[in-house]
């Protein structure tokens, strides 16, 4: 048959594709970059959180007009390291470790430790056992509130309405028995105890 010739070319032709393929197949495989691994992989939810910044909140407080206008360098000057960091960086105390966590007097004021404005009355705090100074409310106007979306949440911020300095978070509808079923979170770092009442007005 006419065909019968075109077998044999047919082999000769398929062999060079054969001994290409199994070469390919031996050679290994190139190593992939990095970078491209890391573009192509899933969105990872809790590396957001770890490594979120609050620079969100930080601008809105910042933009904030506050009648106590100090320079930081003014503030370090006045500060301690951690009252600075806490204060003005919007640090946190360790739990269970602040002066005033188990601070419970009958009367006083809690004054802000950076400008020494009022926020809180002695009767103000109540025992949460959340590790921190907590208050179910604040004198009138003392405290400022801003909504902070760092560490991919959001809460209430709280600050000191003279100098914008950062006291902690405010949380609400936590079950407590209080009048404003508020728990207003504040680092003993941010406050200084006075007891005269009549610093509280």
């Amino acid at each position: 048959m006419r065909f019968q010739g075109l077998i044999p070319a047919l082999r000769i032709f398929a062999l060079p594709l054969r001994s290409h393929s199994a070469r390919a197949l031996q050679r290994p495989p190139l190593p992939i970059p990095s970078a491209t691994v890391l573009k192509a992989g899933p969105t990872i939810p809790f590396l957001g959180a770890l490594f979120g910044s609050s620079a969100k909140t930080d601008s809105q407080s910042n933009n904030m007009s506050y009648p106590d206008q100090r320079s930081d360098d003014a503030w370090q000057a006045v500060l301690s390291p951690e009252q600075f960091k806490i204060l003005r960086q919007k640090g946190t105390e360790r739990p269970f470790t602040g002066e005033y966590d188990a601070h419970y007097p009958s009367q006083g004021v809690y004054n802000c430790a950076g400008c020494d404005a009022p926020l809180y009355k002695a009767t103000h705090k109540f025992k949460s056992g959340c590790g921190w100074p907590a208050y179910f409310d604040s004198i009138p106007g003392a405290v400022t509130r801003h909504t902070d979306r760092s560490f991919g949440m959001e809460r209430t911020e709280i600050v000191c309405s003279n100098c914008g300095g950062h006291l902690g978070h405010v949380f609400k509808g936590e079950g407590y028995p209080t009048p404003t079923d508020e728990r207003h979170c504040v680092n003993s770092v941010s406050l200084r105890f006075k007891e005269d009442e009549g610093q509280g007005k």
